[in-house]
């Protein structure tokens, strides 16, 4: 089976570099908040061109601090889409915060401007920008909207490490950017993990006070903070696999090439490539298909796992579906979760692999 991740296809060589990055923890005997998370945050940041990065426990928590850092809560609007990860709208409503859900745009997924808009009212705050699939999203349209109504643009990177646009990386153009190091991310950690990156001083230094039981110094509490600490162990984890990150966006974007080049079947729709190939890191290679679930089985027959990224938008969970929305509805959200379907696009896909995925799609 043609896995959707596969990271025993990782080389031996980098398990052993994770091994003796974990063994220099040990042998330090300082397991939280030390030199490996400062370190973390220092390189992080510089590969996000921002000033200050603030290791957290996950990535939804990173929203959450950001929001929080940023005294957006009880009474306020957050505009963000429905087709995301739950965790994306949950940080929000863990915040305090109501999330008014917009649509998508139909080519690529993600938020729509245009219907961001129309969710603008008087209580709104912020914007989350979520770079869907590991493409870089609308970021002039959103700053434009977030200038002209005085409002906060907050970046979701879970799925983006290491996009640009227009030579700028991901991260740094909102007020904050929230990153997730889920094991199955483009860098992802053995466990959860998840950083805050910005140029605002303040806003980092109440990110690490919060992520600290609120602590501004010891025993000071200062906010309401919560215990969400990127640990040692997964820092040293991360510095060894941010070496590799560079060699395994490369190879993810030679997939794609090989699925855009190679699939052709009239009953599947790619969605298409940006025309900066820096603005795609490939986190997922997501096609659509209006008899999904029959081409998902034949895949599966075919030997090639597939994923639905996202079955249920948000606004059709139980949970959610008071949540207010664009007055036009969420159609093109509808539209793509029951269409779209992830196909296999990790590093360690050997040309024999990508060419069976191919010819299972094109036998459909």
């Amino acid at each position: 089976m043609i896995r959707m991740n596969d990271f025993l296809t990782e080389p031996r060589e980098l398990r052993q570099e994770m091994l003796d990055a974990v063994s220099r923890v040990l042998d330090a005997g300082w397991y939280v908040l030390g030199k490996e998370v400062e370190a973390f945050e220092h390189e992080w940041a510089g590969v996000c061109a921002v000033r200050h990065c603030v290791g957290v426990g996950n990535g939804m928590d990173a929203i959450e601090i950001g929001l929080r850092a940023l005294e957006i809560g009880p009474d306020d609007e957050v505009i963000t889409t429905p087709m995301t990860a739950f965790a994306t709208v949950l940080a929000i409503m863990r915040a305090g915060a109501t999330p008014v859900l917009a649509d998508i745009d139909p080519d690529t997924a993600m938020l729509d401007p245009e219907s961001a808009r129309r969710c603008l009212t008087a209580r709104t705050k912020a914007i989350v920008l979520v770079h869907l699939y590991g493409q870089a999203g609308p970021i002039d349209a959103m700053l434009a909207l977030a200038k002209d109504h005085e409002i906060h643009l907050i970046e979701d990177c879970a799925q983006a490490h290491g996009s640009r646009y227009k030579g700028q990386p991901v991260g740094s153009f909102g007020s904050f950017g929230a990153w997730s190091f889920y094991p199955t991310k483009n860098l992802g950690a053995i466990g959860d993990a998840g950083a805050v990156t910005t140029s605002s001083a303040e806003l980092a230094g109440k990110a690490r006070a919060l992520r600290h039981y609120g602590q501004t110094e010891p025993h000071h509490h200062q906010f309401l903070g919560m215990n969400s600490r990127l640990d040692e162990l997964q820092a040293a984890i991360l510095r060894v696999r941010l070496q590799h990150l560079t060699g395994w966006t490369k190879r993810r974007r030679e997939i794609a090439k090989m699925y855009h080049a190679g699939i052709h079947n009239p009953q599947v729709r790619l969605l298409p490539p940006p025309a900066e190939v820096e603005r795609h890191v490939y986190h997922l290679f997501v096609i659509t298909c209006q008899q999904r679930d029959a081409l998902q089985a034949h895949l599966k027959a075919q030997g090639v796992e597939s994923l639905i990224h996202y079955p249920f938008p948000v606004h059709k969970l139980e949970v959610c579906r008071s949540l207010p929305q664009d007055p036009l509805g969420l159609k093109h959200t509808e539209r793509h979760a029951a269409s779209c379907l992830s196909l296999p696009c990790h590093p360690g896909l050997t040309e024999e692999n990508i060419e069976r995925v191919i010819q299972a799609v094109n036998s459909f």
